[in-house]
């Protein structure tokens, strides 16, 4: 009898275990360059730190390195799967922080320094666009993070404590301050859906807001506000077409969660998290054959 009880104990955990939902793959950035599969294994890896980066249609990835020797201004570079560099612009201050490849086959990119500034750089390597971008010049590091381009041509730039949305000509057509009730509100990454509604990633704060056009915050999500899953340091957002949003927490580590897929009702959907002792700075979410998934503002 117990042995029977036993058997369909077994069977059940087995069940509950097959009908959990699966997991997500993704393009890790940070300390550690890697794609994970859905199961959580590390399939692809690349040995340099990154600050932002794209898997683009041609399989090749697009990474921003982070400063080293060989790289001492930081670095945008594309590589093959075999980590062959096919192309690359070395910073030429402190730091570059994003790198985007546009429609045109320009790259748009930030860097940090005394003269901080936006760039669409053709693979000629020439400059075709620069834009000043207005911020102190006493902390490069604190300077700007994740900029994208929006598409009315216009840029969306986090910048110290501050978002602002920069035209083609570079002029600063709307900004959104943070909050002073966050702990610390600097601003790290910055998206824009079509209703005109922007998601701020405020990262040492550890908190997302989510503000309209007139910069009103309609939505807030803080730590203690995920049933058994805390939110330490946001780094990383994507908006998924169903409303939900995965996020990092830089600062997490195991067993708390690195990355984490939370409806609009702030319902866990999934997790990710690792042993090893590095935060994940940015993410491109995958499909199942490792191309980035469609619809994913990030």
């Amino acid at each position: 009898m117990i042995r029977a009880l036993l058997c369909l104990l077994l069977a059940s955990l087995t069940l509950t275990a097959a009908d959990q939902p699966a997991g997500r793959s993704f393009l890790m950035l940070g300390g550690l360059t890697q794609i994970i599969d859905a199961s959580g294994k590390a399939t692809w890896k690349y040995p340099a730190a990154t600050r932002d980066g794209y898997i683009l249609p041609n399989g090749n990835l697009l990474l921003t390195l982070s400063k080293t020797k060989a790289y001492p201004g930081g670095a945008v570079v594309e590589v093959t799967r075999d980590q062959k560099v096919v192309w690359e612009y070395k910073g030429t201050q402190s730091e570059v922080n994003t790198a985007i490849l546009l429609e045109n086959g320009n790259v748009m990119l930030t860097e940090a320094g005394d003269k901080p500034r936006l760039l669409e750089v053709a693979r000629d390597g020439s400059i075709k666009v620069e834009i000043p971008l207005g911020c102190q010049i006493t902390n490069h590091h604190m300077q700007s993070r994740m900029a994208r381009k929006l598409p009315n041509g216009h840029y969306l730039v986090p910048q110290d404590k501050t978002v602002r949305e920069y035209d083609a000509s570079g002029k600063v057509v709307w900004e959104c301050k943070s909050p002073e009730s966050t702990l610390d509100n600097r601003s790290f990454c910055c998206l824009r859906n079509a209703a005109g509604h922007t998601l701020i990633s405020l990262t040492v704060g550890s908190n997302l807001i989510e503000v309209d056009a007139a910069g009103k915050i309609v939505w807030e999500l803080r730590d203690g506000d995920l049933a058994g899953v805390r939110v330490n340091r946001t780094t990383a957002v994507s908006w998924l077409p169903n409303g939900n949003i995965v996020f990092s927490n830089y600062m997490a580590r195991a067993p708390q969660a690195k990355v984490v897929e939370i409806t609009r009702e702030k319902k866990v959907v999934w997790t990710y998290t690792d042993v090893s002792n590095q935060g994940v700075h940015e993410l491109q979410l995958l499909d199942a054959d490792g191309k980035p998934l469609p619809g994913i503002l990030r």
